[in-house]
């Protein structure tokens, strides 16, 4: 995959898990950044953090 293809794959991701709400997933606890972490996101997808990464 050229690295512009995972660039733009990386800034899609990141993009969909800023609109995500924590709260409504059950998440809480101070944020330093809005959205849900990328560990959170594998969980709910069932698939292993690293995977994810």
């Amino acid at each position: 995959m050229p690295s512009n293809s995972a660039g733009s794959l990386a800034a899609f991701l990141k993009d969909r898990r800023t609109r995500l709400d924590p709260a409504s997933f059950g998440f809480s606890g101070r944020r330093r950044t809005p959205g849900l972490r990328r560990e959170e996101v594998a969980q709910r997808a069932n698939i292993s953090p690293t995977w994810y990464t």
